[in-house]
C-alpha cells in the first residue's frame, strides 16, 4: 500500500488541530445573557399614577370618538336637510314634473318616509311673464304636483302644505332666459320634525 505523501498528512494534521482549536473556543467563549428584564418595582404611588395616566387616555379616546361621532351627526343632518331643500325647476308654462325634478324628489321621498314627523311647506313659484292670477295659479298647480309626486310614493299628505306665490318671490330679477328658469320652480320648507333626522336605510 503506497504511504500518503508527507505534505498531504501535514495539512490533514493542521486542520485537525484547527477544528480541535475552534471546538475548544466556542466551549470556553461566555454564554450572553437573555431572558426577560429583571422586573420593574413599583409601589402603591407608582400604581396608581399608572392607573391615572391609563384611565385619562381612555378618557380622552373616548371624548374623541364621542366628538366624532357628534360630527359625522352633524354633516349627516346637513346633507338631509340640504337635500330637503334642494328647489326643482319646471319648462315655461308648465307644471309637469321632467326626469332631474323626479330625481330630486326621490331623495325627499326617502327622507320624508324614514322620519314620519317631518313636515314640509311646497312653495310654488312663476316667472314674471304672464298675469299674477295667472302665475299664481300657475304656482299653485307646480306645488299640488309636487305633493301629488309624493302622495303617491307613500308619503302622508297631511304632512304636506302648499303654496303659491307666483311671480311675487323671483329667484333672479335681470328678466333672462336662465332667470326665468330659475323663477319656474318649487321650493320646500321645513315646518315641523326637522331638528333630529334620520337617514334613509339604505
Amino acid at each position: 500500500m503506497p504511504r500518503p505523501p508527507r505534505l498531504l498528512t501535514v495539512a490533514v494534521l493542521g486542520l485537525s488541530l484547527l477544528a480541535a482549536c475552534r471546538k475548544k473556543q466556542a466551549e470556553t467563549a461566555p454564554t450572553p445573557t437573555s431572558g426577560p428584564a429583571p422586573a420593574e418595582t413599583c409601589d402603591a404611588a407608582c400604581r396608581a399614577a399608572r392607573a391615572a395616566a391609563e384611565k385619562a387616555a381612555r378618557d380622552s379616546a373616548e371624548a374623541a370618538r364621542l366628538r366624532a361621532e357628534a360630527e359625522a351627526r352633524e354633516r349627516a343632518m346637513a346633507g338631509l336637510k340640504a337635500t330637503l331643500a334642494q328647489k326643482v325647476l319646471f319648462d315655461y308654462d308648465m307644471a309637469e314634473l321632467s326626469a332631474s325634478a323626479e330625481g330630486v324628489l326621490n331623495a325627499k321621498v326617502a327622507i320624508l318616509l324614514a322620519n314620519t314627523g317631518l313636515r314640509l311647506r311646497i312653495s310654488g313659484h312663476a316667472d314674471e311673464r304672464g298675469s299674477d292670477e295667472y302665475n299664481l295659479a300657475l304656482g299653485q298647480r307646480r306645488a299640488a304636483a309636487v305633493k301629488r309626486y309624493f302622495t303617491d310614493r307613500g308619503v302622508d299628505g297631511s304632512r304636506l302644505d302648499i303654496v303659491s306665490f307666483g311671480e311675487e318671490r323671483p329667484e333672479a330679477t335681470d328678466g333672462t332666459e336662465d332667470a326665468f328658469r330659475l323663477n319656474r320652480r318649487a321650493e320646500f320648507e321645513i315646518t315641523a320634525g326637522g331638528d333630529n333626522l334620520v337617514p334613509p336605510k339604505s
